[in-house]
């Protein structure tokens, strides 16, 4: 009889973990869902309010989008984390997200990991990421610069980051209209021209296509 109430005892604690992981991965769903919504509210008023706020559009369905969409995209050098330089004209041919990101963007918390699934699911049909730090750096100083560095890279690494991260990428900020709202996103196609743009926080499926436009795969 013992034996038996340890049995019951244990299948109702295996059965009230598997509750509790389930209740715990819906919670956290609906948290993204409402993160990704709060964002979208949020947008226009932000951009409203910010430096560069000449910078975004409404598009055809109210969402904010960019004038930049439908230009070539200017070409620009930085360096990434290992100090080598890197070009956008190195990815000629190649679809390409240049992704503004910093590491205290919150929302671009959220979307990275996105952003590693998709590039890895990609990456063999010829698309790359870009990942375009916007993150203070002193300049001047080369102390204090090393740790800024540091932190970016450490950043990261938390985050699973595989594709090159570029530093400073104000020093190519007018090049690409300003942006005000983190994360932002500009799509490349094989021909340099982009074809897309996302502001702010957006979902997986929404990044999803706007690669397989610059692949020249999607509608």
């Amino acid at each position: 009889m013992r034996d038996k109430n340890f049995l019951v005892a244990g299948l109702a604690m295996v059965v009230f973990v598997m509750l509790a992981a389930a209740g715990w991965a819906n919670w956290m769903n609906r948290k993204h869902l409402a993160e990704i919504q709060m964002q979208r509210q949020m947008q226009p008023m932000v951009m409203g309010q910010m430096p560069g706020m000449g910078t975004a559009q409404n598009g055809a369905d109210g969402e904010m989008t960019s004038p930049m969409v439908g230009k070539p995209a200017e070409n620009f050098t930085l360096t990434d984390l290992s100090g080598k330089k890197v070009s956008l004209a190195d990815y000629k041919g190649k679809a390409v997200q240049l992704n503004f990101w910093a590491t205290w963007c919150a929302p671009c918390k959220i979307e990275t990991p996105w952003l590693v699934d998709l590039e890895k699911q990609y990456k063999p049909q010829g698309f790359e990421i870009l990942g375009v730090s916007f993150d203070d750096l002193d300049l001047d100083d080369a102390a204090k610069l090393k740790g800024e560095e540091a932190d970016i890279a450490k950043s990261a690494k938390q985050l699973g980051i595989d594709y090159p991260v570029l530093l400073n990428g104000d020093a190519i900020s007018k090049q690409y209209g300003d942006p005000a709202v983190f994360p932002t996103s500009f799509f490349v196609n094989r021909q340099g021209k982009i074809i897309a743009a996302t502001m702010g926080l957006t979902s997986k499926s929404d990044l999803e296509n706007d690669i397989k436009k610059a692949l020249g795969t999607g509608e």
